[in-house]
C-alpha cells in the first residue's frame, strides 16, 4: 500500500487528468504551471459548490512540489475544504500520480488555496450557513 492510499479514508478525485506531451518541459517532467492550473480548476469545484455561487482564487497559502509528474502519470487531484471563514474557504488540494500501468502511486502535490465567493458585482459575499 502507498502513502496516498488511505482505506480509513475513502475519497473520490476531483478531477482526473492525463499530461499531454506538450504540458513536459525539458527535463522531460509535467511544467509546474500545469499542475498549478489543475489544482486549480479542482479547487474551484469544490469552492463554487460550498459557496453556492461564483468564486474566485486569492491566495496560493501554501505549495509543495514533492515529485515531478512524468508524462503518462495519471493524475487524480483531491480536493476538501480545511478552513471556513465568513467569506473565504481555505480548500486543501492533493495531488496524486499513478504509474507503472496502476502499480505505483505517488503524491506529487499538495497546497493550500483559499478561494473568496463573489457577489453578481464580483465583490467579496458572506458564504451561505454550513
Amino acid at each position: 500500500m502507498t502513502d496516498a492510499a488511505r482505506p480509513d479514508c475513502p475519497r473520490e478525485p476531483i478531477l482526473r487528468v492525463v499530461p499531454q506531451p506538450g504540458d513536459i518541459n525539458s527535463n522531460g517532467h509535467i511544467f509546474g504551471g500545469w499542475v498549478l492550473s489543475q489544482m486549480d480548476i479542482a479547487g474551484g469545484i469544490i469552492a463554487h459548490r460550498e459557496a453556492q455561487g461564483a468564486t474566485a482564487t486569492v491566495a496560493i497559502d501554501s505549495m509543495a512540489f514533492i515529485a515531478p509528474i512524468l508524462l503518462h502519470d495519471l493524475i487524480s487531484v483531491y480536493a476538501t475544504v480545511e478552513r471556513r471563514g465568513r467569506t473565504s474557504l481555505g480548500i486543501r488540494i492533493e495531488v496524486i500520480a499513478t504509474r507503472d500501468r496502476g502499480a505505483r502511486e505517488v503524491k506529487v502535490t499538495e497546497g493550500l488555496f483559499t478561494f473568496v465567493a463573489l457577489d453578481e458585482n464580483h465583490r467579496p459575499r458572506p458564504l451561505p450557513a454550513a
